[in-house]
């Protein structure tokens, strides 16, 4: 904050069952809204909550009155209010902070909040800056990769039996169902876990609503399994792609291996002291290597990685980097993931999630990019 020139910061959060936007917040207070209701004068803005910063000062955390529990808390200066939002702005106005105020989450906040925040705090100079919490979070401290080998393991486990049920011909309800027993039975929460088959495997997902469909597929169809879970708010999103029935053919094993060789390839390029706009021509090299072009996910999100942590995380590399160059350092941890299409055979995609060490990389889930199910 300093080294930015801000005096003081204001974090906004967004969960309510889902853990796209909780990061911020939770990284820094352990906070998190299970629920919450519909917008009405009665619960103004629940579910969107913050964490006021200031040099010298406990943080913060200003919420709703949805869960008053406070065991599990990392500040014990919390507000809760029926309005969060003007909260935030009577909290502001009581300390009486002269000079610029970071606003951390403009990208969470609606347009119909963040309008009511600016009308309630006139005097406060507000400098947006959704990246500040996020630079903190790139690296993960040694508590946080022990969780996230626990929560990668468990996503791997989970994703081992979703491919088994698949590529047994189990309908992809079935195989999801029996793989969140696994998942859940480990302690980590399923989150859009998807599965495809057949005619739509050029689309991240069979069924777009809830991720996995009635059909089974038939012998020798591509399957795929993506397994995006969390554990303690931790976030995994592996995915593997195989053949139902026993039935591959050479050209279909081809296409799975090539695109493990895309992604093996950038993992094996991920190491410290790395630049991540390298990396991404070394991924372009290596598709055009093996032949095939961008599959369909791949084509819409233009990246052969991203950071994980509290959800998707930069840096981001590919054509949709977020910040151009940068470098790898040792503690933080990614995503790689590839989709790979060619004419006449297929679709594949595959994800292994890893953690960068400083004398090699630590797989996350313990699966091999190809397997044997």
């Amino acid at each position: 904050m300093a080294r930015r020139g801000h005096a003081a910061a204001v974090v906004w959060g967004r969960s309510n069952q889902t853990y796209d936007r909780c990061g911020d917040v939770l990284y820094l207070t352990n906070y998190y809204c299970p629920e919450c209701p519909p917008d009405t004068a009665a619960w103004h803005a629940w579910g969107y909550y913050a964490v006021i910063l200031a040099p010298g000062e406990t943080p913060e955390l200003v919420t709703d009155d949805a869960d008053d529990r406070t065991a599990h808390l990392a500040t014990d200066r919390i507000s809760r209010s029926r309005d969060p939002v003007r909260d935030v702005a009577d909290r502001l106005a009581a300390r009486g902070i002269d000079g610029p105020v970071a606003l951390v989450g403009a990208d969470i906040l609606p347009f119909k909040y963040g309008r009511e925040l600016m009308a309630a705090s006139p005097g406060v100079d507000w400098r947006e800056d959704d990246g500040l919490i996020r630079a903190v979070r790139r690296v993960k401290s040694p508590a946080e990769r022990d969780l996230m080998r626990e929560g990668g393991h468990n996503a791997g486990a989970a994703l081992d039996v979703m491919m088994k049920a698949l590529v047994a011909g189990r309908s992809e309800r079935d195989a999801v169902a029996e793989a969140v027993g696994t998942l859940y039975r480990g302690g980590s929460q399923g989150s859009f876990i998807s599965a495809n088959h057949g005619d739509t495997i050029d689309y991240w997902c069979r069924d777009p609503l809830i991720g996995r469909s009635a059909d089974a597929p038939a012998a020798g169809d591509f399957v795929r399994g993506w397994m995006d879970s969390t554990y303690h708010g931790y976030w995994f999103d592996p995915g593997r792609t195989a053949i139902a029935g026993g039935r591959a053919t050479a050209e279909q094993i081809r296409l799975v291996e090539d695109c493990a060789t895309i992604v093996e390839g950038v993992m094996d390029a991920i190491r410290p002291g790395a630049r991540t706009a390298a990396i991404a021509r070394i991924g372009e090299d290596l598709v055009a290597r093996v032949g095939g072009t961008d599959g369909g996910v791949s084509a819409c999100y233009a990246a052969f990685a991203h950071g994980i942590g509290l959800y998707w995380e930069p840096p981001y590399i590919g054509r949709a980097t977020d910040d151009g160059d940068s470098e790898i350092v040792a503690g933080m941890a990614f995503g790689v993931e590839y989709f790979l299409t060619r004419e006449g055979v297929g679709t594949v995609g595959i994800e292994e999630n890893f953690i960068v060490g400083e004398e090699a990389n630590e797989s996350l889930t313990g699966l091999p990019l190809v397997g044997a199910w």
